[in-house]
């Protein structure tokens, strides 16, 4: 087994070899807690999801930490907006961003420190970085990390001093040396939460939290760092300044993180998803009209890396492969029911191996498609099946659950999840469920009758309102197209 990943430290591929034989120390940058979370939350932290579930299906002993940011300027400008203590505004959405991921089903992480339950930690690290002169405290009240004292900056973003020095400023009040450097303590100010520190009261400044809670719930050097690349330059390019100039002597990148890896952005029709633009979407409004599955089923369809596009039109698409997929993995367990144990099927060890290599869930979904077409042929080939058929169905059934448990879908009974579907497109096009079930049960009582010509027109009527009727052994069911 060599699993390969994206650095994009060194901007190639490498194999990811922990450092550590048999475990791996991974941290995701969490969110900020002052809203709703949004389609790129969803982007993002269902990639790292299934980068946790393959690693440990692979064999590995994964320790996975992902913050949240519950102290930030614009949680406090959210919280005095509303008259609202803004610890407790973060809590409320930090909560609320429980009940999103849960909705993608995504893994909760091992650990999930908060800021505000980390401020000795910070202020140690900052006390740290000034007694290592990295950092320097003005007598304002502030502290600021000295960017140029750290040989590596930039080497994460691949940017160079004389590049960032262009678009450097000084905000009014601030004392910085220099136009490069960033903030690790603020001084206090009216109206925001504020703590004891040695340079008077005050508050952490966003890129050092990450660093003080990576070293005390993994340690230093960790194997791997991820996050959204909006985030490699400043955040990450400042945690890695901070954290190595606090713990290691050698002042390379690698001494805070051996691998680094980024996901793409989301866009909307095309756009960059933006609030001037009009086009933002918190994941409650998308769960409020499509099954969160095939959200996340839509999700892995692009590659972690690239940026996506989004919209209603290819979301409703995933919701119809997706139940595809649910119709064929039901009829694959009905038929292959009892049937005595058979070999793996070889599309199992290929989608790991798609896994492998820098987590291609596009690739692993094509071989599940093309696995899914054979499954499909062999459930409606007519005739009783044979007990080597019902054996390669069975086979069938427990591979398709088992790279389904790694990429986070196929995890409910089939019926569930086909009515849950089902029902939600039915809502998008304003299909009444209670009256296609009337029409169902008068359709059948005119079936009993032997009135075909009324049958048939129930059926039609329904057809052309987007309402497909399935007759079978169990009566008849419905799916909207």
């Amino acid at each position: 087994m060599s699993i390969q990943v994206h650095d994009t430290l060194t901007a190639q591929k490498r194999e990811l070899v922990p450092l550590e034989p048999g475990k791996l120390r991974l941290y995701v940058c969490g969110p900020t807690v002052y809203d709703y979370s949004h389609l790129g939350h969803a982007r993002c932290y269902v990639v790292w999801d299934v980068v946790v579930r393959h690693l440990r299906a692979r064999g590995l002993e994964v320790r996975f930490v992902r913050n949240f940011t519950d102290v930030d300027d614009k949680i406090i400008q959210r919280a005095n907006e509303r008259g609202e203590d803004p610890i407790a505004l973060a809590s409320r959405f930090a909560d609320a961003f429980h009940e999103d991921m849960d909705a993608l089903g995504n893994l909760r992480p091992d650990v999930e420190p908060r800021v505000s339950g980390h401020i000795p930690e910070i202020v140690a690290l900052i006390a740290r970085l000034v007694e290592r002169g990295f950092a320097y405290a003005p007598g304002n009240g502030d502290v600021y990390y000295a960017v140029r004292k750290f040989p590596e900056y930039g080497r994460l973003s691949k940017r160079n001093l004389d590049d960032l020095i262009a678009g450097a400023r000084v905000e009014p009040g601030e004392a910085k040396r220099d136009p490069l450097d960033f903030a690790l303590w603020k001084a206090a100010k009216p109206g925001e939460p504020a703590w004891e520190s040695p340079w008077g009261k005050g508050r952490p400044g966003w890129h050092i939290e990450c660093s003080a809670m990576t070293q005390k719930h993994l340690g230093a050097p960790i194997d791997l760092h991820a996050g959204g690349k909006d985030l490699v330059f400043p955040h990450h390019t400042n945690e890695i300044a901070q954290s190595v100039a606090a713990t290691s002597d050698g002042l390379h990148a690698e001494d805070f993180a051996r691998y680094w890896m980024h996901n793409g952005f989301v866009q909307i029709d095309d756009e960059k998803m933006s609030k001037s633009l009009g086009n933002f979407f918190t994941i409650r409004d998308v769960l409020a009209r499509f099954d969160g599955e095939a959200l996340r089923f839509f999700l892995l369809g692009t590659h972690y890396r690239r940026d996506f596009n989004f919209s209603d039109q290819v979301l409703a698409e995933a919701e119809r492969r997706l139940s595809a997929l649910y119709e064929t993995v039901e009829k694959a367990e009905r038929l292959g029911a009892g049937a005595a144990p058979a070999a793996e099927p070889a599309f199992v060890e290929r989608a790991r191996a798609a896994l492998d290599d820098d987590f291609n869930t596009p690739q692993v979904l094509g071989i599940v498609a093309e696995a899914f077409t054979e499954a499909n042929a062999l459930a409606d080939r007519k005739g009783k099946k044979s007990s080597e058929e019902k054996a390669r169905l069975a086979a069938f059934a427990r591979g398709a659950r088992a790279v389904g448990a790694v990429l986070g879908i196929l995890d409910r009974p089939p019926a569930q999840a086909l009515t849950a579907i089902r029902d939600r497109a039915a809502a998008r096009r304003g299909i009444d469920g209670g009256e296609v079930e009337r029409s169902i049960a008068e359709r059948a009582a005119a079936r009993a009758a032997k009135d075909f010509a009324r049958s048939d027109a129930i059926r039609d009527a329904l057809l052309a309102r987007g309402v497909v009727l399935m007759d079978g052994p169990q009566g008849t069911t419905w799916k909207v197209e």
